[in-house]
C-alpha cells in the first residue's frame, strides 16, 4: 500500500509518501514541504498548495490519501488555515477517486511513538527509526506527514473493515424492517 500523509497547513504543508504493509518493513518514497508565503492573498495561498499536492500524486501515484484532522487550538486562525489547506488536500484526492482518510494528531502519535502525548521530537524520532533514515526530516512538518502516512499502512485496513461491516449492517436494517412488518 503506497500511502500519500498530508500535515495541513497554510504556510507550511507537509507531505510524504511511505510504502508497505501493516507488519512488515515500511519505505519512505519522498518527504517534502509545500511552503506558501505568509504574506499572500489567502486565495493564492490555497492555489499553491493545491498545486503542489498535484505535484506529489501525480509523481508518487498513492493508493491513499491520509490527512491530519484538524481539532480545537486556542488559536481561531490557525484552526481556519489548517481547515482550509486539509480541504484542499482531501479535494485533490477526491478528484482522483483516490481514498481519503482523517487521523486525528494524538492516533497518530499513539501509533508512531506508543503514546498519544508524545512530542515532536519523540514523532521525528520514531519516524526516522521506523523508516531506516540518516536524520529525522525537516522541518516537523515533514515527519508528521510521514507519521500520518505511517499511522494509515497501520490501522487503516482495520478501519476500512470497521467502515465496511458498519455499512453493510446499516444496509441490511431496512431490509430487515420492511421483511418482519
Amino acid at each position: 500500500m503506497r500511502v500519500l500523509g498530508v500535515d495541513p497547513g497554510l504556510t507550511r504543508c507537509g507531505v510524504g509518501v511511505v510504502e508497505g504493509v501493516a507488519g512488515r518493513q515500511l519505505t519512505m518514497i519522498g518527504v517534502g514541504v509545500v511552503r506558501t508565503p505568509a504574506d499572500a492573498e489567502l486565495g493564492q495561498r490555497l492555489v499553491a498548495i493545491e498545486q503542489g499536492i498535484e505535484r506529489w500524486l501525480d509523481e508518487h501515484d498513492p493508493q491513499y490519501v491520509a490527512v491530519e484532522r484538524v481539532f480545537s487550538q486556542h488559536n481561531v486562525t490557525t484552526v481556519m488555515g489548517t481547515a482550509q489547506a486539509s480541504a484542499v488536500a482531501m479535494l485533490c484526492a477526491a478528484r482522483r477517486g483516490l481514498p481519503v482518510a482523517l487521523h486525528t494528531p494524538s492516533e497518530v502519535k499513539a501509533a508512531v511513538t506508543g503514546t498519544g502525548r508524545a512530542d515532536k521530537a519523540q514523532v521525528g524520532a520514531m519516524v526516522t527509526r521506523l523508516l531506516r533514515l540518516d536524520a529525522p526530516p525537516r522541518p516537523a512538518d515533514a515527519a508528521d506527514a510521514l507519521a500520518l502516512a505511517i499511522c494509515h499502512i497501520w490501522r487503516g485496513p482495520a478501519v476500512n473493515r470497521l467502515q465496511q461491516a458498519h455499512d453493510e449492517a446499516r444496509r441490511a436494517r431496512p431490509l430487515a424492517r420492511k421483511v418482519t412488518r
